[in-house]
């Protein structure tokens, strides 16, 4: 009997069980047609026709061979008008089981290095995890065009140049995993806060995200970057229950309750942070961050938070890995460690240099912060009308409408 029935499908199971079972599909036929971009248009019709039916009919017992039949049936009638393509169409077979790890691979074949990291992870956040271009132009902090440029010279340069959609050989793997650790840490970020309108935390995506991670520690390790990433989404994941309140209203990191916060999950996450640091003493910023998100969970409240230390951390990580946010989040540390108005000199500084931050709503709900908190009501209050435009989670702007009406 199919589970759940009609009408019971819940959204996110529904986008669970479509884009877990869209990712095999789409490993399954790009190995067997070799055609990316035939082998991304079956996939499309394949998820389209499941958001329109599954809600009504129910899931599918098999949701998989669900999925190869729609597709087989659509490139079927797409051969009658291409003939040339009817050879490879017509080898089609129900392939054997997919293995657990289908979409992983899939991830590292989608980053070949042939392409630009830009245009491998949003190539891949498109295909293999379901994000929209305008989702993944939110992670990029650029604008929704960008990504679709890249989107379109990623996939004209694999035709042009002809390159393999194959599973990459284990010696070829090293070279691709800072594109898929990307690709996982963008992921889980969708889903702990969402760029869309739809809702405030994607509960889907962050369980894909932990999931690949821990599939790509199991696989890996002996790489610290994997386990530092699979650390930093356990230990946010750990205070899950204080970020919403009853309404899924956000609760800022200093107002949460921390007796909901699970300690027992924090505790397992930094001791495996410390054990991958003292075996392989090779830092890097996957690390790092679960790092700072460790400090902030060791603290049993607020005031007690080491602000000190995790300034130090995000130096490290300017170091490792610099990047217009992490000098954003950095300045928000330095806002509790030396005072508000070095951060906002800090972030004046930001302002003029990168461009990109002016579509970022953050950025203007931080600057906000900071001139009310150095007397500067009216200043705050443009800045805090600007994020409030850039953004469209519903959490996010709640609470900004909130400090709108208050002040």
């Amino acid at each position: 009997m199919t589970e759940p029935g009609p009408g019971q499908v819940s959204r996110e199971v529904l986008a669970r069980v479509v884009r877990e079972h869209a990712g095999r599909l789409a490993a399954s036929l790009m190995s067997l047609l070799g055609d990316f971009s035939a082998a991304e248009d079956l996939v499309q019709d394949a998820i389209e026709t499941a958001l329109r039916r599954w809600p009504v009919e129910g899931i599918p017992d098999r949701p998989e061979a669900w999925f190869f039949t729609v597709a087989r049936r659509r490139g079927l009638d797409v051969l009658r008008r291409e003939s040339n393509r009817r050879a490879k169409l017509a080898q089609l077979q129900w392939p054997a089981p997919a293995q657990p790890d289908d979409r992983l691979q899939l991830i590292f074949t989608c980053c070949h290095p042939a392409l630009s990291r830009a245009a491998q992870i949003a190539l891949t956040l498109r295909v293999v995890c379901g994000l929209s271009t305008a989702q993944i132009a939110a992670a990029f902090v650029v604008p929704e065009a960008t990504v679709a440029q890249r989107l379109t010279r990623a996939k004209r340069k694999i035709t042009q140049a002809g390159i393999p959609y194959r599973i990459p050989a284990a010696d070829d793997l090293p070279q691709r995993l800072d594109g898929v650790l990307a690709v996982i840490y963008l992921l889980f970020n969708e889903g702990y806060l969402s760029s869309t309108a739809e809702r405030a935390q994607a509960r889907d995506l962050v369980d894909d995200a932990e999931w690949l991670a821990a599939l790509l520690a199991g696989s890996m390790p002996n790489e610290p970057e994997v386990t530092g990433l699979l650390a930093l989404i356990r230990l946010q994941r750990a205070r899950g229950l204080a970020r919403f309140d009853g309404a899924d209203h956000l609760v800022l990191l200093a107002d949460q309750d921390r007796s909901l916060w699970d300690r027992e999950a924090i505790g397992q996450a930094t001791a495996l942070l410390m054990r991958a640091a003292r075996a392989h003493h090779r830092p890097g910023p996957y690390q790092v961050q679960a790092a700072i998100v460790a400090c902030h969970a060791e603290a049993q409240r607020f005031d007690d938070t080491d602000w000190p230390q995790i300034l130090v951390l995000y130096d490290m990580l300017l170091y490792l890995a610099p990047s217009p946010i992490t000098r954003l989040n950095r300045a928000i540390a330095l806002r509790y460690a030396k005072g508000p108005e070095e951060a906002l000199m800090e972030l004046t500084e930001l302002e003029d240099l990168q461009a990109d931050l002016e579509r970022y709503p953050l950025f203007h709900a931080t600057r906000a912060e900071l001139l009310r908190d150095v007397g500067r009501p009216e200043d705050a209050r443009a800045y805090d009308e600007r994020a409030l435009s850039l953004t469209a989670n519903p959490a996010q702007q709640a609470l900004l409408a909130e400090r709108l009406n208050w002040r």
